[in-house]
Parts: structure tokens; C-alpha cells; sequence
């Protein structure tokens, strides 16, 4: 069995590789997005999202590490960070449905709240109140965004709410399982299992592609997938959860350019005042750790 690469204390070089996740994360959400309103069903783009994952890990990773890329050191961990991963994916997708893209992104941006809190009991990471406190200014503003209390709240901001909480799991136990498991193993395991719950239920709701551009997106998402869930686990090698999970807010930028480029729609006020109370305390939390003395 191949041995997997320790943690490394690298806390700049992690935040950088995290950025790059939330690029390529963006890629998964407007590529299914776009699927999903050129009239594929949302469990089928769920599969077809893994099922390429999948694919691209076993050309990738099989004619290095063989037969051992299926081999687990933490079986039961590894079920839950899958479970989790393709569950929070579900919700996500269902959501888009529905909501724009900014708006599902925006409210994803809770995520360090819920990651920073589980950090303390579960990873055993040391979290001061002051970052506690600048993440719950945050979700003040998630709360702007969805309006919870006004007429532009959507009944499917509970797909991404459930997303939200459901996806902070799986990045928790990604931090539990670095330097744990190798990045091959964890990748095969999330995507293979994906495709084999989600195949039956893609195959009774199937549509094929009517395009070619449907045929290239459909083979893209995958890549994307891969792609962003292989930064992320290295990301996670190098650096604490707690740390890692602010640089999601770069990802409004992302989705806004997607929005306008993608579907021609802009962000709402609500969206950007939200998001900007947000970015800025994730930047405190930045400025805290980058000032926090080592050792």
C-alpha cells in the first residue's frame, strides 16, 4: 500500500492551492447549472459529475499505484468524507435549479462558520474567539443574501443551506484524513462510490445530449471536479481547516463573473452588500492568522 504524504506546516502555499479549488469548484456549479436549464434531470448531472471524476482518477492515478488506489487505511472515514462530498453535491445542484449562482455561492460562504466551529471539537484546532466572532459578522451577511424575513426568499435556499452543512463535514473529515490516506485513494473513493449509489437512480431519469456543447460540458465537469477535490486535499495537508476555509469567499467574484458571462444575470444588491461583509471578515481572519506568531 503506498504510503500517503504527511502534513506539512506550508499555511501561505495552502491558502494559494485553495484558491485554485474554489476556481475550479465554480467550474462544477456553472457547468451544472448550465446543464441543468439545457433540460438534463439534476440527479443525472450528479452522476454525470462523478462518474467523470471517477474516470479521470483511474487515468490518472491506476497505472501508478495499481490495485492498491482501492485500498483504504480508514475505510468508515473515507465513507462519510464520500457520503458527504456527493450529498452536499445533490443539494447544491437542486438548488441551482432554482436560485442563481451567486445567490447558492453567497450562501455557501457560511461554510467557515460551521468549519471553524466543528475544527474545535473534531480536529482539535486551536480557534481564538476573535476568529469565531469575525465569522458569525459573516453570516450576518448570508443572512442579507437570503432574507429569510422578506418576499425574494426561495424555498430552494434549504438545498443550499443543507448543502452548506453537509459539504463543511466533508472538509472536516478531509483534514482528518490528511496525511492519513493518499490523495489517489481519497480521490478513487469519493467519485467511484458517487457513481455507483447515484448510476441507478441517473439511468431511470436519463436524457442525452442534444448538442455538442451539452456532449463537451458533460465531459468537462468531471475534470473540474477532479481537478478542484485534488487542490483541495493538498490544500488540506498544508494547512488547518480553520485557516483554508475563508479563501471560499473568493469565489463571489467567480460566480459573478459566471453569472454575468454564463446566464446574463447580475448580482442583486442584497447579493453584493452581503458578500462584502463576508469578504471583509474573512480578510480579518486572514490578517489574524498571517499575524499570529509560529510556534
Amino acid at each position: 500500500m503506498s504510503i500517503p504524504i504527511p502534513r506539512e506546516d506550508r499555511a501561505a502555499a495552502g491558502v494559494l492551492t485553495m484558491f485554485f479549488a474554489v476556481v475550479f469548484f465554480t467550474c462544477i456549479d456553472t457547468s451544472a447549472k448550465w446543464l441543468v436549464l439545457a433540460g438534463l434531470p439534476v440527479m443525472q448531472v450528479v452522476f454525470i459529475r462523478y462518474f467523470g471524476h471517477f474516470v479521470y482518477a483511474m487515468i490518472l492515478y491506476l497505472p501508478q499505484e495499481r490495485g492498491e488506489v482501492f485500498l483504504s487505511r480508514a475505510p468508515l472515514k473515507q465513507l462519510l468524507r464520500s457520503t458527504f462530498l456527493f450529498g452536499g453535491t445533490i443539494c447544491n445542484f437542486f438548488a441551482l435549479q432554482s436560485l442563481p449562482i451567486t445567490v447558492t455561492t453567497t450562501i455557501m460562504f457560511a461554510g467557515p462558520i460551521v468549519v471553524t466551529l466543528l475544527a474545535i471539537p473534531v480536529l482539535g484546532e486551536q480557534v481564538g474567539i476573535r476568529r469565531i466572532a469575525a465569522v458569525c459578522v459573516g453570516f450576518v451577511g448570508v443572512l442579507i443574501v437570503i432574507q429569510p424575513w422578506g418576499t425574494e426568499f426561495h424555498p430552494a435556499m434549504f438545498f443550499s443551506l443543507g448543502a452548506l452543512v453537509i459539504s463543511s463535514l466533508y472538509f472536516i473529515m478531509t483534514r482528518m484524513l490528511a496525511g492519513v490516506e493518499t490523495n489517489a485513494t481519497q480521490q478513487v473513493w469519493s467519485s467511484g462510490l458517487a457513481s455507483i449509489v447515484l448510476a441507478p437512480v441517473a439511468a431511470s431519469v436519463w436524457v442525452w445530449p442534444e448538442t455538442g456543447m451539452q456532449w463537451l460540458v458533460m465531459c468537462l465537469i468531471g475534470g473540474f471536479g477532479i481537478s478542484g477535490h485534488i487542490l483541495a486535499t493538498v490544500a488540506h495537508r498544508w494547512a488547518d481547516a480553520s485557516i483554508l476555509a475563508p479563501m471560499i469567499y473568493s469565489q463571489i467574484f467567480l460566480a459573478a463573473i459566471a453569472g454575468v458571462l454564463v446566464f446574463a444575470t447580475w448580482p442583486t444588491i442584497w447579493t453584493l452588500a452581503g458578500g462584502l461583509i463576508i469578504i471583509a471578515s474573512g480578510l480579518y481572519i486572514w490578517n489574524r492568522e498571517r499575524h499570529k506568531p509560529k510556534g
